[in-house]
């Protein structure tokens, strides 16, 4: 990229002696000599180390729904860490964010906290298993829910190694997960209810959950077809299956309450993180009381960090403001006028594309015209994608470098944004294609 980054790139020099790939998650690294070093970030704007602003629709990969740093929501933090930040005991703040959270998410009724959606998704399947007396789960190809062994299978990999879609392959996303967890994975391709039947009917009564995202989150934002996730909800009633919603990303982001209230769907359990705290360590999961209540009962969950007074109080703070203002219907309408915006630009381009997901997190890819799923979307053109995205960061505008990742909107996002967004993807589009 033509961009001044000599300081990122002396701090990249700096990090690789004592951080693998001088960074401290895979996904904050764009590679050498390209990944950029924060300076500061504000409202919906973030600085670099060299001093480049860019209208940030990263979102810290979509925790961000109010603005960076908000006032309110710092203010709220400062005052709660005054009186403490970590002690084993139980506040009263801590009951009233599990109260709003059943208040505003149709299907959770009970409701325990975590510190990221690697530990929700944890949690949730190992209740699911208690409460099922079952082992093994489903998961869909493309899907992250987080780091854990368990999950962390065909997420990243190329497609073509998954085998036949009537027969999928789990493969690991890494090294280092024992074989052994393999056996307790089926993988299944996204949007195939005839895959998904079939499967059930030869092992549904071994499942003790299917866990899903409403959407492809870390895959372009692939949105369910018409039927697909309520079909899930049938099938597990008919099995006896928890169905889990991971709703770590489209949690109080697409609807107040989130892909439930969107799709008018009710999980058994569901997951959240990022939005929930407005970029502060906080994530819960919850559901029917049914299930949750067997928590403490022979099954464990906690953590030290459940109850970090800042994540507490970011996560009281942010569910107010939800309640209160009109955060999700501003961001949607600023969000529906830039990805119309940026299709009427394509369009005129005459490239073939595709739009995909919510006016609150989106995207969009080169060489299809429809996408169902992962395997669909490794056969885009996702060099193109950087390019134009390269391009975009060249002139302000930093959506993510990765083209799995959705480009998120915030609340502090202005019309003003949105204008000088589509004017440089005007240029860039005029120049890449």
């Amino acid at each position: 990229m033509n961009i001044n980054s000599a300081k990122s790139k002396s701090l990249q020099q700096r990090a690789l002696q004592w951080i693998p790939l001088g960074v401290n998650s895979n996904f904050r690294y764009w590679g050498d000599g390209l990944t950029p070093y924060l300076q500061k970030a504000k409202d919906g704007y973030l600085w670099d180390v060299d001093g480049n602003r860019f209208i940030d629709y990263r979102l810290a990969f979509g925790p961000i729904i109010l603005g960076h740093s908000y006032d309110e929501v710092n203010a709220k933090v400062h005052e709660e860490i005054e009186r403490s930040v970590l002690c084993a005991m139980t506040s009263e703040l801590e009951i009233e964010v599990a109260r709003m959270m059943v208040d505003m998410c149709p299907a959770v009724e009970m409701v325990r906290l975590a510190c990221s959606g690697t530990e929700a998704t944890m949690h949730a399947i190992r209740v699911a298993r208690a409460y099922t007396g079952r082992e093994k789960i489903i998961k869909f190809e493309g899907m992250y829910h987080g780091f854990q062994d368990y999950t962390l299978f065909s997420t990243y990999s190329p497609s073509d190694t998954y085998g036949n879609i009537n027969s999928p392959i789990p493969i690991p996303s890494s090294s280092g997960i024992p074989r052994a967890v393999q056996g307790l994975v089926t993988t299944l391709p996204f949007n195939n209810l005839e895959v998904l039947d079939k499967t059930l009917k030869r092992i549904g009564h071994d499942i003790a959950a299917i866990i899903a995202e409403p959407c492809l989150g870390n895959c372009a934002a692939i949105e369910p077809l018409p039927g697909f996730l309520n079909f899930i909800r049938d099938k597990c009633t008919e099995y006896g299956i928890v169905f889990i919603l991971d709703e770590v990303k489209t949690g109080f982001r697409i609807a107040n309450g989130g892909a439930q209230e969107f799709y008018s769907l009710m999980p058994d359990l569901a997951t959240y993180a990022k939005a929930l705290g407005n970029g502060f360590p906080i994530a819960a999961f919850g559901g029917k009381s049914e299930i949750m209540s067997i928590i403490g009962h022979g099954v464990a969950q906690g953590g030290t960090y459940n109850n970090n007074k800042p994540g507490i109080a970011a996560a009281y703070a942010t569910l107010k403001i939800l309640k209160e203002q009109p955060i999700i219907t501003t961001i949607q309408k600023r969000g529906q006028r830039l990805m119309d915006g940026i299709r009427e630009l394509l369009e005129h381009s005459g490239v073939t594309f595709c739009m995909s997901g919510y006016p609150a997190m989106f995207s969009f890819a080169f060489g299809k015209e429809k996408l169902t799923g992962q395997r669909d979307w490794n056969e885009t053109d996702k060099e193109l994608y950087i390019r134009l995205i390269e391009g975009a960061i060249e002139r302000g505008i930093m959506p993510d470098h990765d083209p799995r990742e959705p480009w998120f909107l915030c609340y502090a996002h202005s019309e003003h944004d949105i204008d000088e967004t589509l004017s440089v993807m005007n240029d860039v589009i005029k120049t890449v294609l």
